[in-house]
């Protein structure tokens, strides 16, 4: 019994050691945890509250040279433009052109069927000579008559009748070479020639079928491509600009595809028409274009830029920087201690992704171009400086 007391209490006594570690334990813990509470609250009351920076995305205002462009739809056209088409009745004997080619004036395009054309020249040759052989006889006896009516071996009246006899003779030679210049003529129809330099379209009509001058289908078309034009279409509003473009000299206007993204020949302003389209309050302009390359197809619809004036040394911003408010417009500007301030401006013409600005803004000042919808007056700013932008290129 005394054995099992003594076991008891040295187990009581180890057990002591192990309960206090780990009250020291537990203690050290809460220590920990008071005085971190304690420094954070201290810390929250002594720190204030602050307005959290905004980032934005800043340009600066620079200075340039800026074209001024006004862009308008526009079609393009060729420069000459004809239906090739029988100018006589006939059989279309032959087709001598390839669908697409490219033609030189003079070239022989198609043949009708000769013979009918060449047998009445032919007798309209025949009677001019019958009638040069009758003439011959009658100017003998008028000249036998009027020497005998000087002798009074023959009366004036015979001689008067044998005048007549030979102008009407003459008459008749003129009449008959009348006749062989239209047979000529129609022979000369029969083959078909190219009018003028340019490109054929594609055949309507093969050879074996009779072709009437009256026919509305043509045979084909021939275009002249190089050059062409573009008409393109301004609102009336830039007409004074545009005139005082052209009396300062040449216009150059580039054609650009449909997304206006692509240059595809340049030229230049060949006119203005001569009136306002009171309907749509247009004008309508024509421009002409070498298109040695054949980029510009007759009836593509084109973008046309004309470039009317050049802006020397003009204070530019993104387009982005621009905004719009109840005041008018006006650009955030970030200040020299980081903070946003909206400042009213006056603006000018933008030319691609710039604008320029005519007054509110110095040269070097720093404009948002994104992160506008975050900002209030006077805000800090986080800014980040954008590559400035190319300087607008003239037309290609």
């Amino acid at each position: 019994m005394p054995l099992a007391i003594n076991q008891e209490v040295r187990g009581r006594r180890r057990a002591i050691p192990v309960v206090i570690a780990c009250l020291a334990i537990i203690g050290s813990a809460g220590s920990y945890y008071w005085y971190s509470a304690a420094s954070s609250n201290s810390d929250t009351g002594l720190r204030p509250a602050g307005r959290a920076a905004v980032p934005v995305t800043v340009a600066v205002a620079t200075r340039r040279d800026v074209p001024i462009y006004l862009t308008g739809l526009g079609t393009v056209q060729a420069m000459f433009s004809v239906d090739i088409q029988a100018q006589v009745d006939g059989q279309l004997q032959q087709v001598l052109f390839s669908e697409g080619q490219q033609v030189k004036k003079g070239d022989v395009l198609a043949k009708i069927d000769p013979r009918p054309f060449q047998a009445a020249l032919d007798q309209a040759k025949a009677k001019r000579a019958q009638d040069a052989a009758t003439l011959v006889a009658a100017e003998k006896d008028l000249a036998r008559a009027t020497t005998l009516s000087l002798k009074s071996f023959e009366t004036q009246q015979n001689v008067d009748q044998q005048q007549a006899k030979v102008e009407q003779l003459r008459a008749s030679i003129a009449a008959d070479e009348a006749a062989m210049e239209s047979a000529q003529t129609q022979l000369d129809f029969a083959t078909i020639v190219a009018p003028s330099d340019g490109r054929v379209g594609i055949r309507r009509v093969d050879p074996g079928n009779v072709v009437r001058a009256a026919d509305a289908k043509p045979i084909t078309s021939l275009m002249l491509t190089q050059p062409c034009t573009v008409v393109f279409i301004l609102p009336a509003t830039n007409l004074k600009d545009v005139r005082e473009a052209l009396k300062r000299g040449e216009v150059e206007v580039t054609a650009l595809d449909q997304d206006g993204a692509v240059p595809l020949s340049t030229g230049r302003l060949l006119l203005i028409d001569n009136s306002i389209d009171q309907a749509t309050s247009t004008i309508r302009l024509k421009a002409l274009f070498a298109n040695e390359d054949d980029s510009l197809w007759p009836g593509e619809f084109v973008n046309a830029r004309a470039l009317v004036d050049t802006r020397r040394e003009a204070l530019t911003v993104p387009t982005a920087a621009i905004q719009n408010g109840p005041q008018g417009v006006f650009a955030w500007v970030v200040t020299a201690n980081n903070t946003a301030e909206p400042r009213s401006i006056a603006i000018g013409p933008a030319t691609g992704d710039l604008t320029i600005v005519a007054s509110g803004l110095a040269e070097g000042d720093r404009v948002v171009v994104a992160g506008h919808y975050k900002l209030q007056s006077k805000a800090p700013v986080v800014a980040s400086l954008v590559p400035p932008s190319p300087p607008p290129q003239a037309a290609r």
